[in-house]
This record gives structure tokens, C-alpha cells and sequence, in this order.
């Protein structure tokens, strides 16, 4: 894969930790922790034998997603009850993993990719803010944990927290309590609906660190009107002057539900037709013109910059 991505000229951003362990590892142990930095060194090694390339990677997908997922039904190791535990120890086994990368390369870069969120008080309930608010904050526990910000027994410090990347999708607005989404498809938008540029705002106000959305798409027919959304979003982004890196849209090729492989989602640039016992790869041509759109759309912001905005 490397040598693939030389000879292509393509920057992957190599994810490290995407929900998987060895099933010999207590994710809880320190041997975890310890582990996880001796794997990460070894990946950097390998990186440095095969290009000459900057290296990025993003030691943790996700760490508050996964600190919730991991203690319900949703993801082994089904530790109920232990959310703040698990978000604790993944950020640890995080920063070993930084601090092991850097010894063997010294120039690498690291994104730190959380989910985008923004909740509100159920419609019923508009005095009851709180446990809204306190969702909403939550977003932001693993990044303060990085940055030393927040529970600083686990070592952390602001040089940890590199690039931020924010993975956001139409379901990521919601009511708490309650769980109801937001509506975001055209013809039923609801007026508490958060613009994406004004949570990424908030997001590099926060922590003055260059962003990237890491992760975003709609399905069906929905994909070419999210996508024309987003591009317009990222160009008000740009005019801010916010450094936003780029933006990546997951997945592009179409992909089965995780429990249920029987239901596709279609949410890629390419749907999957079954023939024959095999699959077929089918652009959906609706989303990549309306991809092409965004493209020249964001180019087009970018070359329009002030001066004043790029130095920003």
C-alpha cells in the first residue's frame, strides 16, 4: 500500500486504531497501551524504509465514539458502565502512540478525527437545555484530554493535538433527550439545525488548529444535494479564514450495514451491483457531477482568498 500510494502520488492519512486489537490484549491493561506504541514505532519504521514522504497518521479513530460504542451492544468489548474508563485509556494508549511515532520520525503529523455534534432540547422540553448541553460538550473531552486541558494525569500536552479532523453527517444533530434528529433534506429543514460552518468555527476557536473533515456523505438520493451542501459550507469556511484542510467523503465505494450485511446503504460515489456471485462498481453519476461542482467550487473560493484570510 505504500509503495502503491508513492507510485500514484496520493497522501494517505494511515489510520492506526480503527476498533481493532489483538485478542489476546485486555483493552483496559497497560499492556495495551504499551503494545499499541511498540505497533505504531514499527508502522513508522516501515513508513521510513519504503518513502522519503512526511508521514500522517491518525493513531485513534474516534476515541469518543468509540468510549461509547465500546460499552453498550454496539462494540466488543461490551464494557457497560465504563465510558469515561475507556475514553481515558484510549486517549492514553493515543499518546503513547504519538510520542513512539515521533521517536522514529520526527516529522510526522497527526490527525485526531472525532464526530461533529450539535443537540438541542427536545421540542416538548425547551427549558430542559442541560443534558443537551452537556452532550453537545462532550465532543470536545477527548481533545482537552489530548491537549493536557482536561485530566492532565494522563500526560497530556498541546503539542499532541496536531491537525483535528471532524467527521460529520446528517445524523449528527439531534435532540437530548430523546434522540430525534434534526431534519436537515430539503423541504423539511429545522430552524435549530447548526450550519456546518459555524460548528467548525467554534471548533478552531476553541483549539486554533488547522481542521479537516475527515469523514462525510449522505445516501440515496439525498448524496448529490449533501454534497453541493457541504461544498457551500467549506467555501463560507475558507472566507472565514479558517484553515480547512480538505474534506473526505466515507466511503466511496457503497457499503452493507454493520449488522445487517443484507442492506447496502447507498451512500458511495459507486454502488455495488451483485453479478454473478461477484461485484460490479456502478458510478453514481448524479453524485460525482455534483462532487465536480464541489471541487471547482472550493477551488475557486480557495484562489479567491484575500491575502489577509490566507495569512490567517
Amino acid at each position: 500500500m505504500l509503495e502503491a500510494a508513492r507510485d500514484e502520488g496520493v497522501q494517505v492519512i494511515w489510520d492506526l486504531f480503527h476498533y481493532g486489537w489483538p485478542d489476546y490484549l485486555d483493552i483496559m491493561s497497560t499492556e495495551f497501551v504499551d503494545r499499541f506504541a511498540l505497533f505504531c514505532a514499527a508502522a513508522a519504521r516501515i513508513h521510513c524504509e519504503h518513502t522519503d514522504e512526511i508521514p500522517f497518521y491518525a493513531p485513534m479513530n474516534e476515541i469518543s465514539f468509540f468510549a461509547w460504542a465500546a460499552t453498550r451492544d454496539l462494540m466488543f468489548p461490551h464494557a457497560y458502565g465504563h465510558d469515561g474508563e475507556m475514553k481515558r485509556q484510549v486517549v492514553r494508549a493515543a499518546i503513547a502512540a504519538i510520542q513512539a511515532i515521533r521517536t522514529v520520525d520526527s516529522r510526522a503529523r497527526f490527525v485526531s478525527p472525532e464526530p461533529l455534534i450539535h443537540n438541542v432540547a427536545p421540542r416538548s422540553q425547551p427549558w430542559n437545555t442541560g443534558p443537551a448541553a452537556g452532550q453537545r460538550a462532550s465532543q470536545f473531552e477527548a481533545w482537552d484530554m489530548m491537549t493536557g486541558r482536561a485530566a492532565p494525569e494522563l500526560g497530556g500536552d498541546e503539542s499532541y493535538l496536531d491537525l483535528i479532523g471532524l467527521n460529520f453527517y446528517a445524523a449528527n444533530e439531534w435532540e437530548v433527550p430523546g434522540g430525534r434528529k434534526l431534519h436537515w433534506d430539503a423541504g423539511s429543514n429545522d430552524p435549530r439545525w447548526m450550519p456546518l460552518h459555524k460548528l467548525l468555527a467554534e471548533v478552531y476557536a476553541k483549539y486554533k488548529r488547522p481542521l479537516l473533515i475527515a469523514e462525510t456523505s449522505h445516501y440515496g438520493i439525498g448524496r448529490a444535494d449533501w454534497i453541493d451542501e457541504i461544498s457551500q459550507e467549506i467555501r463560507k469556511t475558507l472566507q472565514d479564514g479558517i484553515p480547512l484542510l480538505g474534506a473526505c467523503l466515507y466511503p466511496i465505494l457503497d457499503r452493507f450495514d454493520w449488522e445487517d450485511r443484507t442492506h447496502w446503504h447507498n451512500c458511495g460515489l459507486w454502488d455495488m451491483k451483485s453479478k454473478g456471485g461477484t461485484y460490479q462498481r456502478v458510478l453514481n453519476e448524479t453524485y460525482a457531477e455534483a462532487l465536480q461542482r464541489a471541487q471547482k467550487l472550493v477551488e475557486d473560493s480557495s484562489a479567491e482568498l484575500s491575502p489577509n484570510a490566507q495569512s490567517r
